[in-house]
């Protein structure tokens, strides 16, 4: 991963050059992701935990998939190979719902979006490399077990279900469909 390259892109979201990924984080430089909600017909959200091999968070519950773009990538394009690449997923009609920044972590300044989807259970096929196991968990559930404080989330996924939810969230929000 250290040398996958991404787009750095400028405070108004135009690509400036590319980088590789170890560099970008390390300067702090503006650059692209992506985050899907997929839910179950019952709305029950997928939420993967991440691999202990993850450099960011590994062991800690996430969105159904984030991902880093890919160089010339478009928003729509990463979500879809996330959820190809990560869980098996062939095809979904995903539903665009905000774009926004935030500061991830020392370094990890990012502009994404994020999607929402359904999907039935049991088209998966996980990447274990990527994803140590997944589970189904509704929105209340989930704002339960942060609050108990008792499993490790990425900081992103509390922001996002914050927004998601309607409450405040550590964003900049730059549109919303919602």
């Amino acid at each position: 991963m250290a040398e996958e390259l991404l787009d750095i892109a400028d405070e108004d979201n135009h690509v400036i050059r590319q980088e590789k990924r170890q560099v970008v984080h390390r300067s702090g430089w503006w650059h692209r992701g992506v985050h899907v909600f997929l839910f179950t017909p019952e709305r029950r959200l997928l939420v993967q935990r991440r691999s202990h091999a993850q450099d960011t968070y590994p062991g800690a519950l996430d969105c159904s998939v984030s991902e880093h773009l890919k160089v010339g990538e478009s928003y729509q394009g990463g979500a879809i190979r996330g959820l190809r690449e990560e869980l098996g997923v062939k095809r979904v009609h995903l539903t665009r719902l905000l774009q926004f920044k935030m500061h991830y972590g020392p370094g990890d300044n990012m502009i994404n979006e994020l999607y929402e989807g359904t999907c039935a259970a049991e088209t998966l096929a996980i990447n274990h490399h990527e994803i140590s196991h997944i589970d189904y968990r509704t929105i209340p559930e989930l704002e339960e077990m942060i609050a108990a404080g008792q499993v490790p989330f990425t900081s992103w996924f509390v922001q996002l279900l914050r927004w998601y939810t309607g409450r405040p969230a550590a964003m900049q929000v730059i549109w919303t469909c919602r």
